[in-house]
Formats: C-alpha cells, sequence, structure tokens
C-alpha cells in the first residue's frame, strides 16, 4: 500500500487553507469558542476538502493519463476504485459531521458537496463555469464557517464573494500549468486578486479595523504578486504552477485579513500559525 499516494491524493497543504475558511468565518459572525463543538465542522471542512481533491483526480484520470502520469491513480499506486471509495468517504463524512454540529451546517455542507461534484464532472474544462464553480466552493467553506452561529446574516454570507473571486482567478490560470499559457489571463488573475485585497482593505477601514489587517493585507501581497509576475514574465508550465501553488497555500493570508478586519487579532495570528505548517507541507505534497 502506498500511503504517500493516498496523503498526496487527499493535499494536505491544500486541507490546511480548508481550516483557515471555517476560522474566518467564525469570526466574520463573532463566534465566541466556548467549548469543543466547532471542532466538528473543522473536521467536516477536511472531509469536504478532502473527498473533492480525490474524486478531481478520480475524474481527471484520463487526462493525468496523457499529461501527468506520476499522479497517484494513473501510476497505479492508487487504484480508481479506491479513489472513488475514499473520496466519496470523505465527502459523507465531511456531510455528517456538519449535521452533527447543527441542521443548517449540515444544509451547506451539502450544498458544497453538490458544488464540488458538478465542478469536478461537468464544469471544470470549461473556461467560465470552472473557475465560477470551483470559487464557490471555496466560497461555501466560508459560510459553512459562518453557520457556527444560527443566525447569519445576508451581508454576511455575501462577502464569501471574495474567495469566490480570489478562487476563480486561481483556476483561471491553473487551467495552463501543464503546457504554459498566455500573459493574458495572468494579468486578469493579477487584477482580481487586486479587487478582493482592495475589498477588504475598504471594509476593515470601514470596520474600524485598518490597521489590524493591513498587515495581512501587504503579506499576501507579498507572496503572490512575485511569483504571478514571474509567470507573466515567462509564461511557462513550470512557472504558472508555482504561482498557482502559492496562490493556493496564501488563502490562508486572505483568511487571516477577514479575522483581522472583523476585530479578531487574535484568530488572525492562529490562522497566520497555518501558513507555515502548509508550506512545510507542500515541499512533500502535491498542491495542485
Amino acid at each position: 500500500m502506498y500511503l504517500k499516494a493516498y496523503f498526496t491524493l487527499l493535499r494536505p497543504a491544500n486541507l490546511v487553507t480548508a481550516l483557515a475558511d471555517i476560522l474566518a468565518g467564525m469570526s466574520i459572525v463573532g463566534f465566541i469558542w466556548n467549548d469543543l463543538t466547532p471542532v466538528l465542522l473543522l473536521i467536516s471542512t477536511i472531509g469536504l476538502y478532502g473527498g473533492g481533491v480525490v474524486l478531481n483526480d478520480y475524474f481527471d484520470l484520463s487526462v493525468d493519463t496523457k499529461e501527468r502520469p506520476e499522479r497517484p491513480i494513473p501510476s497505479g499506486k492508487v487504484s480508481k476504485h479506491a479513489a472513488l471509495v475514499l473520496g466519496v468517504l470523505f465527502l459523507g463524512l465531511g456531510v455528517v459531521f456538519a449535521f452533527l454540529y447543527q441542521i443548517q451546517s449540515g444544509w451547506i455542507a451539502s450544498v458544497i458537496v453538490i458544488l464540488v461534484l458538478t465542478y469536478n464532472r461537468f464544469a471544470k474544462h470549461h473556461s467560465i463555469f470552472g473557475p465560477i464553480f470551483m470559487g464557490m466552493c471555496r466560497g461555501g467553506n466560508l459560510i459553512l464557517g459562518m453557520s457556527l452561529v444560527s443566525d447569519v446574516k445576508l451581508s454576511e454570507v455575501f462577502l464569501s464573494i471574495f474567495p469566490i473571486l480570489y478562487i476563480a482567478a486561481i483556476t483561471m490560470i491553473s487551467r495552463d500549468e501543464v503546457h504554459g499559457g498566455k500573459k493574458r489571463s495572468l494579468v486578469f488573475a493579477g487584477i482580481l486578486y487586486l479587487l478582493v485585497f482592495f475589498s477588504i482593505s475598504f471594509l476593515s477601514f470601514r470596520l474600524g479595523n485598518i490597521f489590524l489587517s493591513i498587515p495581512f493585507v501587504f503579506m499576501h501581497c507579498g507572496m503572490v504578486y512575485p511569483p504571478l509576475f514571474r509567470a507573466y514574465q515567462n509564461p511557462i508550465g513550470p512557472m504558472i504552477g508555482k504561482a498557482v501553488k502559492m496562490g493556493v497555500i496564501t488563502l490562508i493570508l486572505l483568511n487571516a485579513s477577514f479575522a483581522a478586519s472583523f476585530g479578531f487579532l487574535s484568530v488572525a495570528l492562529i490562522i497566520l500559525c497555518l501558513l507555515p505548517l502548509s508550506l512545510i507541507l507542500a515541499k512533500y505534497f502535491s498542491v495542485t
């Protein structure tokens, strides 16, 4: 049994970023952590994200056999059947643990599963719907974190547009990480990043917490733009892959910015501590 191959399928570095979504959603709704029940949603998001990325490789077998034969399923280290069982199991656990927290969380998790399956099976290779559905999966994960409270405001749910745009930008450029691509998509991704960073800064300004959030925003810019610019200068597959990888991992900083914007500096710092963990895991396991 190739244990590392199974871990590679689950993208450990990415799973860490999913935990950050829940903590950010918690901050947005002002949830105060008084007991251990929120751990149920942290387990839920691991199940949902892990199941999603496993099934992503399951449905991409024919493409990966040609373009990435070293991946766990096409290389034969993980059978197609085992990947299907693992993916379904993780998604199921994600939904179950969400329902164990409360009914509202369970239904949100169920919607995320629908979005995940729609993306993996139908929308992934569509130039418009692919990035949108992938972004919605991530936005749904932030909303799952908000469901730590039973009464979530529409204005709070609307904030999920930021991770939707951010992940949509990453998904858009990730299409070119094998064969390389055009500079236009990289420029558009950079603009979407900037829109998200500006919007969160404006939000924190309106909430009176600009000095708490701005260090996280600047750190995010400092980590995500250099590899994007290098990919723009030389838009070959490996350079674009590095830009995608850093974009995914630094989603942690986007979540830290959310927490700081709502005045939860301590939570923002906890989220920040997830960044080195994700970076370390990314050295040993694939991110994309």
